[in-house]
C-alpha cells in the first residue's frame, strides 16, 4: 500500500528541517516547512496532520509564509517555491 502525500511530507522534512540558504527571503523553520507542503498542494488540514500543530496554527504560517514572500495565494507560493529551489519531495521513478 502506498504512504500518503501527508506521510511521505512528515517524512521528507525530517531530513529537510533548514531552510535553504539560497532563498531570497528569511523564513523561519515552521514557515520553510510550511512552504513545502504548499508547494505540494497539501491543504491547510493536511498540513496540520502532517506537522502536528492545530489548523489556526497553520493558518496564521500560511499567512506569514504569504506576506513574507509578498505573494498573495497559495498557487503563487507553490510556484515561487519551484522557481527558488526549495526542496521538495522527488517523485521521480526509481531508476
Amino acid at each position: 500500500m502506498p504512504e500518503s502525500l501527508v506521510g511521505l511530507a512528515k517524512t521528507f522534512l525530517t531530513g529537510h528541517h533548514k531552510p535553504a540558504e539560497s532563498i531570497p527571503v528569511p523564513l523561519t523553520k515552521r514557515e520553510h516547512q510550511i512552504l513545502i507542503h504548499l508547494s505540494l498542494g497539501l491543504s491547510n488540514r493536511d498540513i496540520s496532520k502532517s506537522l502536528s500543530i492545530s489548523l489556526e496554527t497553520v493558518k496564521e504560517h500560511v499567512q506569514n509564509v504569504l506576506r513574507k514572500l509578498k505573494i498573495s495565494d497559495r498557487t503563487a507560493a507553490a510556484i515561487w517555491s519551484l522557481r527558488n529551489g526549495v526542496p521538495t519531495l522527488n517523485f521521480d521513478p526509481p531508476s
